[in-house]
């Protein structure tokens, strides 16, 4: 309660546009849909929005006051206890700004810089109405920008990381910053930014000509391809596990081959029709959630001494 005054306090002392909501339930913002209250949740928006942003950074950073920052949910269980602190959603903070469209020059392709709040999907289209190519492999996929680049997201044999040109963030003393790309700082869903202290605003990325034509009809054969695979049958977080080649085999293969497709704890359940991934097929609980996965971790270790790794995040007061 003392640390949920002093935030209140100082973002009245700001004055800043948007108004804090107090005990904001985190079920609401992710798409497993579980989770408790967030202390105060703060979403800034309209002009305001970047200017917002950096201020709350900024005092909260000072301050050692808990900051968790919030992208599209897809791919986090917030405990049933909630967040304590600030939770600062970065969804207002969205858009794409296009440079260079016009004839292909190898010297100087055509870019795009997009906010961090952008919903992914809405960059993958803002870029094929504009007949550009590159970020169509992520058609479908839930989240924003800002969390793709953080996890470095990747699917079907390509990464943020093959696109990105440029990152800009805030820093630990809340300065902004652009990071050059090096494909040295990036590997199989790692990007140099998973630490504390840094707050991905946007980035550049690099694109090439295409037809409108082919770009649809891959973002449609994408999104179809995980529709039958069932992503959006249930509320979820995709896959839950990394694979590993080291394995010679997908994590939700070996899963399957355990026999484990429909195991439930509560209410999160193996989806039947894939071994990696895990729904809430109703009621679940946040804690649900975590026991299966621990529950599949342990299985396979014991059975195979192979040891999955979690790429859903478990934030809150656990």
């Amino acid at each position: 309660m003392l640390v949920t005054n002093e935030i209140s306090r100082l973002i009245s002392e700001l004055g800043l546009e948007t108004s804090p909501r107090f005990d904001e339930p985190m079920a609401f913002h992710t798409t497993f849909r579980v989770g408790g209250p967030a202390d105060i949740y703060f979403r800034p928006e309209g002009k305001s929005a970047l200017a917002d942003i950096c201020a709350v950074f900024k005092i909260v950073r000072s301050r050692g006051i808990p900051l968790f920052i919030l992208g599209g949910g897809a791919n986090i269980v917030v405990s049933d206890e909630g967040i304590r602190g600030l939770v600062l959603d970065m969804g207002g903070w969205s858009g794409c700004d296009f440079h260079q469209v016009g004839p292909y020059d190898p010297d100087s392709p055509p870019s795009v810089y997009v906010k961090a709040g952008t919903d992914v999907d809405v960059w993958v289209d803002a870029c094929a109405e504009r007949k550009l190519g590159g970020p169509e492999f992520l058609a479908g996929m839930p989240g924003s920008v800002g969390g793709a680049i953080w996890m470095n997201a990747r699917c079907y044999g390509s990464s943020v990381s093959d696109l990105l040109q440029e990152t800009e963030i805030l820093d630990g003393d809340a300065n902004q910053v652009k990071v050059p790309f090096d494909p040295a700082d990036f590997g199989y869903k790692t990007s140099p930014f998973q630490k504390d202290g840094i707050l991905i605003l946007g980035a550049s990325f690099r694109l090439q000509d295409a037809e409108e034509t082919t770009l649809r009809e891959e973002g449609m054969r994408l999104r179809a391809d995980r529709e039958a695979k069932g992503h959006y049958r249930y509320p979820s977080a995709g896959s839950v596990f990394k694979n590993d080649h080291a394995f010679g085999k997908p994590s939700g293969k070996i899963i399957d081959e355990l026999g484990l497709r429909g195991s439930s704890i509560g209410g999160a359940s193996i989806a039947p029709w894939h071994g990696n991934i895990i729904i809430n097929s109703g009621g679940a609980k946040a804690a649900d959630i975590r026991a299966l996965v621990e529950f599949v971790a342990e299985r396979v270790h014991k059975e195979l001494g192979l040891s999955l790794e979690p790429e859903i995040l478990f934030v809150g007061d656990w």
